[in-house]
């Protein structure tokens, strides 16, 4: 394992992981129970309560980043780190304030307040890793890092979409969420003191202005903009991914809700391999070969995947299918390798560029750096669920949908090919 164990990587790991963890698991407690409880309370759709949660969560990605990534390059890190797992356990404690009374509009503002703790988190976790690994380490701890976030969300999902419909959920849940805000606060104690690389920046309290300001500034170096972009796009398809798997799995595969657990799970599992592989591939140098590759990869799954989801087997079926009708498909094991490769692909797309940015970026700027990368992939995200409501408006499907973005991806893979800079190919 090498470096993992060290105080250098672990103890930022660890914060990382329950912090994801603690966010997937708030979230799917409170769609779930708005969807089934509270909405006819609220006198409001379960539908539009949704909406607005989601947006809640993403919006102070776009008020805060700027000002986290100012303070995260002037003030020692894991100070900062510290802190906002403090802020984080408060959340929680709010949070569980919330589930016991029921109140939907109270949960989004605490929803809210887990975004922005969210927001001030993201730029620390990976400005830390080049300032505590050796360059050798770098493509390995970005692999380890995604990898664990991608399993985080996907369990927290879980444990709080099915722990919250249990007869005491509401409590079950309140202390998960407790009980794994504490164990990140205590492991973010144990990150290394990390000073700001621009200790006599002057914080800009102009949100719009320095939002403004740090987005310009990340696109004066063209490797870190690349990065960032293609990055963006990633979380543009994982994103549709994540939040049509439901309805592709009901309307279009004719299954049972059940399955959704097995895609999601296949789906998360698959970037994890991939972001695992990737150190393997690359053998810890940091350079791009693969990344073109990867996305023509993840294109040809996706095509696949189309043709398997519009088979004929799948039209006019009496009744949903059960997890072990759908398994005797002919295509369901098609459709499941499928998913599982093309995650793998963008596993091994993702590494390298977070990698890339880092290493790319004036270490002096690098947290204001990362701000940016944040507030362009919570626009892409945006944007993912604008194209899903466009195409729906069409009365396109999902599966069209899933062929649409492999399409614009080859397009994507010709236009990476062809503009990232491949010359951090350096071997450490």
């Amino acid at each position: 394992m090498g470096f993992f164990t060290s105080r250098r990587f672990l103890p930022l790991f660890i914060t990382q992981y329950f912090g994801a963890f603690n966010d997937n698991t708030l979230k799917g407690a409170i769609i779930i129970l708005i969807t089934y409880n509270i909405a006819e309370l609220s006198g409001k759709d379960s539908h539009t309560l949704v909406t607005i949660a989601a947006a809640a969560f993403i919006l102070p990605f776009f008020i805060f980043s700027a000002l986290a990534g100012q303070l995260a390059d002037k003030f020692d890190r894991a100070t900062i780190a510290k802190t906002v797992k403090l802020f984080e356990i408060a959340i929680m404690v709010l949070a569980s304030i919330g589930f016991v009374l029921h109140n939907a509009w109270f949960l989004i503002v605490v929803l809210f307040a887990s975004g922005v703790h969210s927001a001030f988190f993201g730029p620390i976790k990976y400005a830390l890793l080049p300032q505590h690994l050796y360059p050798n380490e770098l493509l390995q701890g970005n692999g380890y890092i995604e990898a664990g976030t991608f399993l985080a969300i996907l369990l927290g999902t879980i444990t709080g979409s099915v722990l919250i419909q249990y007869d005491l959920g509401v409590y079950i849940v309140s202390a998960t969420l407790l009980i794994c805000a504490i164990i990140g606060y205590i492991s973010s104690r144990f990150i290394p003191e990390s000073p700001g690389p621009a200790p006599l920046l002057s914080i800009r309290y102009n949100l719009l202005q320095e939002t403004v300001r740090v987005i310009r500034y990340s696109r004066i170096n063209r490797d870190v903009f690349m990065s960032i972009l293609f990055i963006s796009w990633f979380w543009f398809i994982a994103a549709t991914y994540v939040t049509q798997i439901p309805i592709y799995v009901k309307n279009d595969l004719h299954t049972e809700a059940s399955v959704v657990t097995i895609f999601l799970t296949v789906f998360s599992i698959g970037i994890a391999l991939g972001a695992l592989l990737c150190g393997k591939l690359l053998r810890r140098a940091i350079k791009s070969i693969y990344v073109p590759a990867a996305a023509f990869g993840m294109s040809l799954f996706m095509i696949d995947l189309y043709f398997c989801s519009t088979s004929p087997i799948y039209f006019n079926l009496p009744a949903l299918l059960s997890i072990q009708q759908f398994l005797n498909m002919p295509t369901s094991w098609r459709i499941i390798i499928d998913l599982l490769l093309m995650a793998v692909c963008a596993g091994i797309y993702i590494v390298p560029l977070y990698t890339m940015m880092q290493h790319s970026s004036d270490k002096n700027f690098l947290a204001r750096i990362i701000a940016a990368n944040n507030i362009f992939n919570a626009l892409f995200m945006v944007l993912a669920s604008f194209f899903i409501l466009g195409l729906l408006a069409l009365n396109r499907s999902i599966p069209e949908a899933f062929l649409i973005i492999a399409a614009i991806n080859v397009i994507a893979a010709l236009f990476i090919r062809r503009k990232l800079n491949h010359s951090l190919s350096q071997k450490y």
